[in-house]
């Protein structure tokens, strides 16, 4: 029988360093995370056919993303110090693995997540008057790669097991 997949079921998680020491947090409190492909595209128009013809030659993947500042959230910190301290380069760059809780892991409560790095680009803060809000875009900075991960803390964070080979 099909099932909808609701919007809890594709969790982000980022990687957060501290002295020397990368965890994976959940992304909290994000009222927006939506994903788009922006594929790069190849398009001619050959003599002999009366249409155009298109291919796609790679993909460019960015997440529009919002949130509600939260303290003590080690995401939002990381955010926040990129935003705020205006940093550039490799400084702005973090790791984020989407977790879908609809594809099972090879062990059981593992499940498969797409990681990859991003830029952060932040665009605004500040532009709610009930809450203190921060917007801009994750732009990919690598290839993704498939990872299973497992949690030790009902998925408040989350640990890389394994690559995921392709059958």
């Amino acid at each position: 029988m099909n099932k909808l997949v609701t919007r809890e079921k594709k969790v982000a998680f980022m990687g957060c360093t501290k002295e020397l020491t990368t965890t994976f947090h959940r992304m909290k409190h994000f009222t927006s995370m939506s994903r788009s492909s922006n594929p790069n595209e190849y398009s001619r128009k050959y003599v002999d056919e009366k249409g155009e013809n298109t291919d796609v030659t790679g993909y460019s993947p960015s997440i529009a993303y919002g949130f509600d500042q939260y303290t003590e959230d080690p995401v939002h910190e990381e955010i926040i110090g990129i935003t705020d301290g205006e940093k550039v380069g490799d400084d702005a760059i973090r790791t984020i693995i989407n977790v879908d809780f609809t594809r099972k892991g090879k062990k059981d409560g593992n499940f498969v997540g797409i990681k990859r790095e991003y830029a952060i680009i932040p665009d605004s803060d500040g532009d709610d008057e009930n809450t203190y809000t921060y917007s801009g875009n994750f732009k990919s900075k690598s290839d993704m790669e498939e990872v299973e991960v497992s949690s030790k803390d009902e998925w408040q964070t989350c640990e890389i097991v394994t690559s995921v080979e392709e059958p």
